[in-house]
């Protein structure tokens, strides 16, 4: 019988599974996008599939996932808020927030997972929801050319009800979905 030879560890290939199914799940999600009289920005649920995959996944995989969604958008995947694709929403008013997802799904890998105490899994979702919005309001503030004050009521004020939706949302999946079989 021959032996098995390896090229590339078990756990890596997983980890490259997971990254590119949580990337998808958030292109998925964020297809849907509810506009906003508030705000030009709509309120998206691809911050539920960054906080789903924060949760889920390992540092290095939660990241590679989020950067995974951003080349298949900018390579033409119809995976931003309302289906959009392309370069434009990476160099646009939504770039702030888009370019925030992988440091924000680390941030989530690195201080909780699903089997952590709901103090700490809610501080890590609440501590990626500022990091993202505040990557928000400086994109929308620099690419609209407003203040930073004009820019934070209408691109980070406006969207707190629906971000608290969102940590609600995960904490219940998060109770009833077991975690994927990574070593963490």
């Amino acid at each position: 019988m021959a032996a098995r030879v390896s090229l590339i560890d078990d756990v890596v290939v997983r980890e490259l599974v997971y990254a590119g199914g949580f990337g998808a799940l958030t292109g998925a999600l964020a297809v849907v996008a509810i506009p906003t009289p508030l705000s030009p920005v709509p309120v998206s649920l691809g911050v539920l599939g960054v906080f789903l995959t924060g949760v889920y996944l390992p540092p290095r995989a939660a990241g590679g996932a989020m950067l995974l969604y951003l080349l298949a958008g900018a390579l033409g995947a119809p995976v931003f808020a309302g289906g959009a694709a392309g370069i434009g929403p990476l160099v646009g008013y939504t770039a702030g927030y888009l370019w925030a997802y992988p440091p924000a799904a680390v941030l989530i890998a690195a201080l909780a997972s699903p089997g952590a105490r709901a103090r700490r899994l809610v501080g890590s979702l609440l501590l990626a929801t500022v990091l993202l919005y505040s990557a928000g309001t400086v994109g929308f503030a620099l690419v609209q050319r407003v203040t930073l004050a004009e820019a934070f009521l209408v691109s980070a004020l406006a969207f707190i009800p629906a971000e608290l939706a969102k940590i609600i949302a995960t904490l219940g999946i998060v109770r009833v979905v077991d975690a994927p079989t990574l070593t963490r």
